[in-house]
């Protein structure tokens, strides 16, 4: 009897709360539900955004979804003082930095591996060379045939020198974009100056803006040309290396010469003449320079 009465007692609570427990149970699941959709919400906007960007560039607009992808640049880089002052000056502004150089069968190799040394001690993400022979094939210039020789500094009668490469610069900046359209990078940065140049058509603000609004609509892609020497003079580009802590390693392992010497160079070509001036008249007045330069970039 006293075990009748005992199962007759325990299937009562049983009865009375079990309503209770599947309603318990029901809130927490809906509980559960909400939270796991809030989860995936925020991954979606930022895990999963990235990687179908990646895979599959968006068509309409070309811009990225996650901030991170606008913070990666592709830079033309030869190793010389300007695309190694322009490496230094965004290094602090990117999350990466892909270098590429260009291997044209210019005049002397040396350039190809100051931009490897360089690209190596500055900690860059890539640094690629691609290989562009065919453009020393298309063009003759002192720059990409021995038997011509490099003009002096200065050469009276000379609008554009022979060391200009006809396309060079518009293959250069085309070849970067493709690239950065592969690593979804949405700046291109170049060296070219119109304020201290050799008189090259291809370094003019107006060229560069042209074929930047040309690459955006051929790639439907946005990407934007950014010439942060443009309008600087050699002393403000010094005092821009200067600026960033880098001044001597500029000075003293890029190379910029015509004729492939390292540093100071041959002092009597056209990139030596300029770049030397510009250095002793920065090391004369560093304060007007520096000034000059943080007005013209908006540096504090």
């Amino acid at each position: 009897m006293a075990a009748a009465e005992c199962c007759l007692v325990s299937p009562t609570p049983i009865s009375i709360w079990a309503p209770f427990g599947a309603l318990f149970h029901l809130i927490n699941k809906k509980r559960y539900i909400r939270k796991s959709q809030r989860v995936l919400s925020e991954a979606s906007d930022t895990q999963y955004s990235f990687y179908s960007v990646r895979l599959m560039p968006p068509r309409s607009s070309g811009i990225p979804k996650d901030e991170t992808m606008r913070k990666k640049a592709v830079i033309v880089f030869s190793g010389g003082q300007d695309s190694t002052t322009c490496l230094i000056h965004a290094l602090p502004k990117y999350d990466e930095i892909h270098c590429i150089t260009f291997d044209y069968g210019q005049r002397h190799r040396a350039e190809i591996e100051a931009a490897r040394e360089l690209a190596q001690a500055l900690g860059v993400t890539a640094h690629t060379v691609l290989d562009l022979k065919l453009l020393n094939e298309l063009t003759v210039s002192s720059l990409t045939r021995d038997n011509i020789p490099v003009p002096i500094a200065n050469e009276a009668g000379i609008e554009v020198p022979n060391t200009f490469i006809p396309g060079r610069n518009i293959l250069f900046l085309t070849f970067a974009s493709i690239y950065a359209y592969q690593v979804q990078a949405q700046t291109v940065i170049t060296g070219v100056c119109e304020t201290d140049f050799s008189g090259y058509p291809d370094c003019r603000d107006d060229f560069v803006k042209a074929l930047n609004s040309a690459i955006k609509l051929g790639m439907d892609y946005q990407l934007q040309f950014e010439t942060p020497l443009m309008w600087l003079t050699k002393s403000e580009t010094w005092a821009l290396a200067e600026y960033h802590g880098q001044l001597e390693l500029v000075r003293e392992h890029t190379l910029s010469c015509y004729n492939g010497i390292k540093g100071s160079g041959c002092g009597e070509c056209d990139a030596c003449s300029l770049r030397s001036k510009g250095l002793n008249e920065f090391l004369k007045n560093k304060k007007r320079f520096m000034n000059s330069m943080r007005y013209r970039l908006s540096l504090t």
